[in-house]
């Protein structure tokens, strides 16, 4: 598999309220070497229409339509980090996986956000999927 080149980060940056954040490739290389478990906080809705990593846990942050919390989010989340694996959250682009991580944390969880999220920031023509983020840098995902 061919990975897009990024800047060399390190593996893990300070944060507040959560473990840190980390690059979509080191993520990915948790996932791999069985260290972490991807969480996908995306909607049903992004999920289907945008894409998915396979293999990765969904579960919502938020529900749409209205973006309320998703009531069920601290029992899955729990139940994904039983084992002791680290968590690492995947969003869109990076915010709602900090939130859904900081709430990760306060269940007594070892959670961890991806940068970029799944399509990354918007360009200068408000689109996103170009300017970093899990599709860009060339790790696996599917559409249906």
């Amino acid at each position: 598999m061919t990975f897009s080149s990024a800047p060399t980060l390190p593996a893990v940056q300070s944060a507040v309220g959560y473990a840190g954040d980390i690059s979509p490739e080191q993520a990915w290389a948790w996932v791999q070497s069985g260290e972490a478990e991807l969480v996908d906080v995306r909607t049903d809705a992004e999920r289907a229409w945008v894409g998915f990593v396979p293999g990765a846990h969904p579960l919502a942050w938020k529900q749409w339509p209205g973006m309320t919390t998703n009531s069920d989010f601290d029992a899955g989340v729990q139940a994904l980090g039983a084992g002791g694996k680290k968590l690492v959250m995947l969003c869109r682009s990076g915010v709602r996986s900090i939130a859904a991580a900081q709430r990760a944390t306060e269940l007594g969880l070892q959670a961890y956000n991806i940068l970029e999220g799944f399509e990354g920031d918007p360009d200068d023509e408000a689109h996103r999927g170009t300017l970093g983020g899990w599709r860009v840098r060339g790790l696996p995902w599917q559409q249906n």
